[in-house]
């Protein structure tokens, strides 16, 4: 995927401690992507459909969604970039503190491309951030826009 276009990243997260350890996590990685930080689902559809101030939003390449969201929850944000023609083949990476089986059956039910749990450990959480650099942002090749 890492071409010479800059990769782009919007990270739907609520908790400032994990935005944080996510920024940290990808500033130690080899891949230096622009991320862009929501802090909830209507904030994260408000982005993805370039409305008010995002109407200059780039569109990312990756999305790595949190479940338990204010205001819409992360199923709900999902359902609606799946069901969407120009948003459903970015990939959505849920990465979340749910260990519910069937919040894990939900996510792959509305095409979630992957569900990871959140590691308390940050050299874990660096683990978890380098295995998605290394397989979404390296190995797989994702059409174009």
């Amino acid at each position: 995927m890492t071409n010479n276009k800059p990769v782009h990243i919007l990270l739907v997260e609520d908790n400032p401690g994990d935005v944080r350890l996510t920024l940290e996590a990808f500033k130690v990685g080899k891949i230096k992507p622009n991320l862009s930080v929501v802090k909830d689902g209507d904030e994260a559809l408000t982005f993805l459909y370039k409305l008010d101030e995002y109407n200059n939003a780039p569109r990312p390449d990756l999305i790595i969604l949190d479940l338990n969201l204010p205001r819409r929850n992360g199923r709900e944000v999902l359902e609606e970039i799946k069901k969407h023609r120009n948003l459903k083949r970015i990939p959505v990476i849920v990465l979340t503190t749910s260990q519910a089986e069937d919040d894990i059956r939900n996510v792959y039910d509305l095409h979630g491309n992957c569900y990871i749990l959140k590691p308390i450990d940050f050299d874990q959480f660096i683990d978890v951030v380098d295995s998605i650099e290394n397989f979404w942002l390296n190995t797989v090749k994702l059409p174009e826009g």
